[in-house]
């Protein structure tokens, strides 16, 4: 254990710094500093309190006040900066179980007092009055930021997207906790404990906290910490603070949300529970890796693979399932930036999918194996969609790689905001109803930037007949206008319902 904590449960000193953003509690001395992403005056604090050494022996009692441990006061996560990490383990008194503890108190008493004082305010208020003017800007009453903790902006877009679209985020809501608090604990904000091992992880139950924590008209950002844990024990490829790709994220996340899925939830498969939702029919399910769950069902769509042998004729048919579709910008439109710029035409999402679906002969280094001709020949593939998912997600890939970089795309591509009809690229479109092909957008992420592995993630999405700009803690209410300006990364459509007056694309 990292020494520094006090051994006195202390009471809160007012803040240094006047910002509310990301508060740190130093364990020795219990002032209060901003983190590093906003300030930066905590980590200042510890800098400051190292003691310059004459004899260059540092005893025990010096080492203990040098203010290296600190308290993040929303997460209750404990950090060393002498190590440049998260601490795991507690005191043998159990100091810092005592400050978390003190910590939720103060932060219960005061929930309960703004709770009423909340109630009070929507009670009165109309749906145009939840907005509030804060810098400047119009930030919504109803949505959540998310905080940023540290080049985490690329989860963050990808949540809060996923959070938008309804059928998805509702299942995961009413799913029943995996442990019943009560006791001391009950009604208190709950915090992942590091120190628990990977078996007791489950990224289910952190995602399912998360999307309960959005939408719940809180003004303070939400640190998603706890579930940034759990994808670090069991998604390895995004440990670290460096910037990841938003579309490999999100593949990770929906794949194993599936796998943990079809395990047992509270001694009750979470298949039962996904039979017993009549919103989600068995022709809707797709299968990928097992046994259907919500994400198959509502993301899961298949595609049917022809390979065409150009020397022999034998044609090959495979069916494979998909969770999205990754669309190449046509080069031609590669050198096209804005949506206003003049020269050339215009690339369109119609252009991409074209792209996706039409005839292409395979070059040298795809030959298919022909077994008639029982060799590699030069052959002609094509793409039909023989089942559409009840939300389409479609990546336009912007990265690309050369020689020795990978570059980016940075070519606006015009996309429907509603009616983006998919009939087209149907395999047996015929047997398909008027509406059930049509698809309207409700979330968008944005890559801004010149690198994949640098610049920055933000999202657009729908609530109730509103578009937000999600950015990472920062949430604010825009308009289609400028939603369709957007240089779109990611796509998130979803299937609409039975209405008269279609536009299409």
């Amino acid at each position: 254990m990292c020494t520094g904590v006090s051994p006195l449960l202390f009471v809160l000193l007012p803040p240094v710094c006047r910002s509310n953003k990301s508060p740190w509690v130093c364990l020795t001395c219990s002032s209060v500093h901003c983190g590093r992403y906003v300030n930066g005056h905590a980590k200042k604090h510890y800098e400051d309190a190292q003691i310059p050494m004459t004899n260059h022996k540092k005893t025990e009692k010096q080492e203990k006040v040098q203010h290296t441990v600190c308290m993040d006061c929303s997460s209750y996560s404990t950090y060393c900066y002498r190590c440049d990490d998260f601490v795991v383990n507690d005191t043998k008194l159990g100091l810092v179980q005592k400050v978390r503890e003190h910590l939720q108190n103060l932060e219960n008493s005061a929930f309960t007092s703004d709770r009423h004082r909340k109630r009070k305010l929507l009670e009165n208020s109309s749906l145009n009055s939840k907005l509030l003017k804060v810098n400047g800007s119009t930030t919504a009453l109803c949505a959540t930021g998310l905080r940023n903790l540290g080049n985490t902006c690329f989860m963050n877009a990808i949540l809060q997207s996923l959070s938008n679209i309804q059928q998805f985020c509702c299942y995961f809501k009413e799913l029943p906790a995996v442990e019943l608090r009560n006791g001391k604990t009950a009604g208190r904000r709950t915090y992942h404990t590091r120190s628990q091992g990977d078996n007791n992880v489950s990224l289910v139950e952190e995602f399912r906290k998360t999307l309960c924590a959005l939408w719940q008209g809180s003004q303070t950002a939400f640190s998603p910490e706890s579930l940034f844990y759990v994808v670090w024990k069991i998604m390895p490829n995004f440990r670290g603070y460096q910037q990841q790709d938003a579309h490999e994220f999100m593949r990770y996340l929906l794949d194993h949300l599936h796998l943990e899925l079809q395990g047992g939830f509270n001694g009750v498969s979470r298949s039962v529970i996904l039979q017993e939702n009549s919103n989600l029919s068995a022709s809707n399910k797709c299968c990928i890796n097992g046994a259907s769950t919500v994400v198959t069902a509502i993301f899961g769509g298949i595609l049917q693979n022809e390979v065409n042998c150009l020397i022999c004729g034998t044609e090959s048919r495979k069916f494979d399932p998909f969770l999205d579709l990754s669309l190449d910008i046509p080069s031609q439109f590669r050198n096209k930036r804005t949506k206003n710029q003049e020269s050339g035409p215009m690339c369109t999402l119609r252009d991409c999918l074209r792209s996706f679906t039409d005839l292409e002969e395979l070059d040298e280094t795809e030959l298919y194996m022909c077994h008639k001709c029982k060799k590699k020949q030069k052959s002609t593939k094509k793409f039909w969609i023989q089942k559409l998912p009840k939300v389409l997600c479609l990546h336009l890939k912007r990265f690309h790689w050369t020689a020795y970089l990978r570059n980016k795309v940075d070519t606006y591509v015009e996309f429907p905001l509603r009616g983006l009809d998919m009939k087209c690229y149907l395999l047996e479109p015929e047997n398909s109803g008027p509406e059930s092909c049509l698809y309207d957008l409700v979330a968008v992420v944005v890559h801004h930037g010149s690198g994949v592995g640098s610049g920055h993630y933000t999202a657009y999405a729908a609530h109730e007949g509103r578009w937000f700009h999600f950015n990472d803690s920062t949430v604010t209410l825009t308009d289609e206008e400028t939603v369709g300006k957007a240089k779109a990364y990611i796509l998130f459509y979803v299937e609409r319902q039975a209405k008269p007056g279609a536009e299409k694309l």
